[in-house]
Parts: C-alpha cells; sequence; structure tokens
C-alpha cells in the first residue's frame, strides 16, 4: 500500500532552520505532484507549499515564500521541505501529501485533492 512517512521534525529556537523529508512507497512516485501542509492546534490544515510531479515547478504559500524550499528527487522518491528563518508562527505538524497529477504545474491548493498523506511530524519554534 502507499506510504509517506516524514521525518527531521524537532523543537527549534526562532532564526534557525530544520528540513523535513518525505520517503514514498507504494505508488509511482513520477506521476504524483507532492505537497506539504501544515496545521497548529485550534486551525485548519492549511498549505505550505508544493511541487510538480516533475519537479519543474513549486509554489509556497506567502508565509513560506522566500524562507522555505521544496525539492524532489525522484530516483530516490523522497520530497523535502528546506525551512530557514522559522519563526514561532511556523509552530505545527507538518504533512507531506501525494496528488495524482502527472505533468500538471497547478499550486495544488486543495487539500481534499491530494489522495495519500503521511503522519505527520511535529515542529516547534521557540521565541
Amino acid at each position: 500500500q502507499v506510504q509517506l512517512v516524514e521525518s527531521g521534525g524537532g523543537l527549534v529556537q526562532t532564526g534557525d532552520s530544520l528540513r523535513l523529508s518525505c520517503a514514498a512507497s507504494g505508488l509511482l512516485f513520477t506521476d504524483f505532484r507532492m505537497g506539504w501542509f501544515r496545521q497548529a492546534p485550534k486551525k485548519e490544515r492549511e498549505f505550505v507549499g508544493s511541487i510538480s510531479s516533475t519537479g519543474l515547478t513549486t509554489h509556497y504559500s506567502d508565509s513560506a515564500k522566500g524562507r522555505f524550499t521544496i525539492s524532489r528527487d525522484n530516483g530516490k522518491n523522497t520530497v523535502s521541505l528546506q525551512m530557514n528563518n522559522l519563526v514561532p508562527d511556523d509552530t505545527a505538524v507538518y504533512y507531506c501529501a501525494a496528488e495524482l497529477a502527472p505533468f500538471s504545474s497547478r499550486p495544488g491548493l486543495d487539500p481534499q485533492k491530494y489522495e495519500h498523506w503521511g503522519q505527520g511530524t511535529q515542529v516547534t519554534v521557540s521565541s
């Protein structure tokens, strides 16, 4: 079956960096747009960013733009989220997700369109 496994979360201080990784198995990775979402306590899940199946197109939320970078390795079935200059508002559980969208360059903002989700990894940024 399809599995998405995130790793790399933790407790950091304001201004620090973290790199999250997501390892995918059980799917044809190159057919899937990969997205990163996050959910803070008492808030709805929100889009952080996405990367197209080819890796050629990325999209970011306004809060992530300029600080976060998404990349993927289609040879290793992995997607990463490099987060720099973290602030307390970035505190959340971060999820990677996969949407069947071969060659699509659309941003993939809607979490309901994603068929597969990881279990999430906690990121906590202290002030």
